[in-house]
């Protein structure tokens, strides 16, 4: 597996790299070397978010921990990814039986139930043609923390969503 470090708000140490390194080569045995690991560690407000993203051809693995430390935040990082692929690691083998980017063998057995995941409830609606402006308009009225539309600029569906620093996002789709 490729490590891909990068750091904001401030320059991360050697010694911080090296171990990030050695913490994520422990989950380089459930995959091929052609899979990539993104790791960002960012300075907020006195403390250390450390945020790591697996994009493997058709999953996405992804774990984001605030810590008071980056080195604790890069070990809980390792320990949430470690557990996302334990706990679906049967749904994943029947998506990937013979795909050669993972290595299902490697991977512990998780305690939690397996159940199947179920969808409990469903929604339909139209589109509706708006710009992102409008959209995100339209989400506040109606005091959601997303809203599905369809983009007029782009022709395309959009998301737009709240984000966590009260600021918005747009996710724009591609197929």
């Amino acid at each position: 597996m490729k490590i891909v470090i990068n750091s904001k708000n401030y320059n991360a140490s050697e010694k911080l790299k090296e171990t990030i390194e050695k913490k994520f080569a422990k989950l380089d045995k459930y995959f091929s070397n052609e899979i990539t690991a993104n790791v960002m560690t960012l300075r907020e407000k006195g403390k250390y978010k450390v945020e790591a993203t697996i994009n493997t051809k058709g999953t996405i693995f992804r774990a984001e921990v605030l810590a008071e430390d980056p080195y604790e935040g890069v070990d809980r990082v390792v320990e949430k990814l470690s557990r996302q692929m334990s706990k679906f690691k049967t749904k994943l083998q029947r998506k990937y039986k013979d795909h050669k980017d993972f290595a299902f063998a490697e991977l512990p057995e998780t305690e939690e139930d397996q159940d199947d995941i179920q969808v409990v409830r469903k929604k339909r609606f139209d589109l509706v043609p708006m710009t992102v402006d409008e959209a995100v308009v339209q989400m506040e009225l109606l005091e959601h923390n997303f809203f599905v539309f369809l983009n007029m600029e782009t022709d395309s569906v959009g998301v737009v969503y709240k984000r966590n620093d009260n600021d918005y996002g747009l996710l724009e789709t591609a197929y």
